[in-house]
């Protein structure tokens, strides 16, 4: 029997909130403390819904991804757009902050909505089908040598979608490196179909395949198996993780972090702290706590299983790296 095609398992994502407070058994209590109808749409895979602890919202993933009344506070200096996205914009679609490499957004589309994205109120344009303005400048620029392939998550789109995207970018002899940033495995797994793998084996660019994972719940037999496929290609696999009060700020819960990912093959590329956006303050974490947490992972690790803590800072040439 076929595995469900990824699409019949993304109906199944859970965009009512009552909805999941039934499936997660959330006494009347607990669903005060949910926004009934938040501006950030809920949208959460049942993959990570049946991870997620009954009847409490102190469970690390229901904290990600259910929308608490503690985002309707915000501190002055917390923005909509606190990277300002949209001064980098290039075309509707591409933006470059750093020399090299630029960054598509693909869709505003995602498997899953994370209730501290830094884009959750970004303009996606959404009029123009295709890329053609982007391919034309990436083209006419020689000093891109990597493409970042973003959003939303890419892996929103379809294969066909996809599949074009790449045949027009083959051609193009500066560019040597395409990078997907997605989200999509840890939720939806199934999306790492045949299809998928045929679209990134035929390519003549260097792949890298950056995941999102923040907490070792996410992490299951299932997403490793789909992040073998693509390691099988040749395809170094790495990983992002936002640092994030009380889903991921303790030495044992980062420690196992990183040990599952290796253990799985990918690499801990980063450990952001949590951007300064809109409705997000209950999840930072101060920088020096984060650096105490890595110095930790020093200890009790090997170097390569170290990501670089790191923060993102409007208008400066690179991440700011901490430790």
């Amino acid at each position: 029997m076929s595995p469900p095609h990824w699409r019949e398992v993304q109906k199944k994502n859970f965009t009512s909130v009552d909805a999941i407070a039934d499936f997660l058994m959330l006494d009347e209590n607990l669903r005060a403390r949910l926004i009934q109808r938040p501006h950030f749409t809920m949208n959460v895979p049942l993959r990570l819904a049946t991870k997620m602890e009954k009847n409490t919202l102190d469970d690390p993933l229901a904290r990600q991804f259910l929308p608490l009344v503690e985002e309707n506070f915000s501190p002055p200096g917390y923005l909509d757009d606190p990277l300002q996205d949209r001064t980098f914009r290039r075309t509707k679609k591409l933006l470059q902050k750093y020399q090299g490499r630029a960054l598509v957004l693909t869709t505003g589309a995602c498997a899953m909505h994370c209730r501290f994205c830094f884009r959750k109120k970004f303009p996606y344009e959404v009029e123009t089908k295709g890329f053609e303005q982007e391919i034309e400048a990436i083209r006419k620029d020689g000093s891109l040598d990597e493409i970042i392939l973003s959003g939303g998550d890419p892996l929103s789109l379809s294969d066909e979608v996809l599949a074009s995207l790449f045949q027009s970018l083959e051609p193009i002899s500066h560019l040597k490196r395409i990078r997907f940033h997605t989200r999509f495995p840890i939720g939806i797994p199934e999306r790492i179909d045949d299809s998928f793998l045929q679209i990134l084996a035929s390519s003549s660019k260097q792949i890298i395949f950056v995941i999102h994972c923040n907490h070792p719940k996410e992490l299951d037999a299932d997403v490793v198996d789909a992040l073998k496929k693509i390691q099988r290609l040749g395809i170094p696999v790495l990983n992002q993780a936002v640092l994030l009060r009380s889903v991921n700020d303790e030495e044992k819960t980062l420690l196992e972090l990183m040990e599952k990912l290796i253990n799985g093959g990918v690499v801990p590329y980063y450990l952001h702290l949590n951007d300064f956006v809109t409705g997000s303050a209950h999840f930072d974490v101060p920088q020096e706590r984060g650096e105490a947490l890595v110095e930790y992972l020093q200890r009790h690790t090997s170097g390569y299983g170290v990501p670089r803590l790191v923060r993102e800072e409007a208008g400066k040439t690179s991440k700011t790296v901490y430790i």
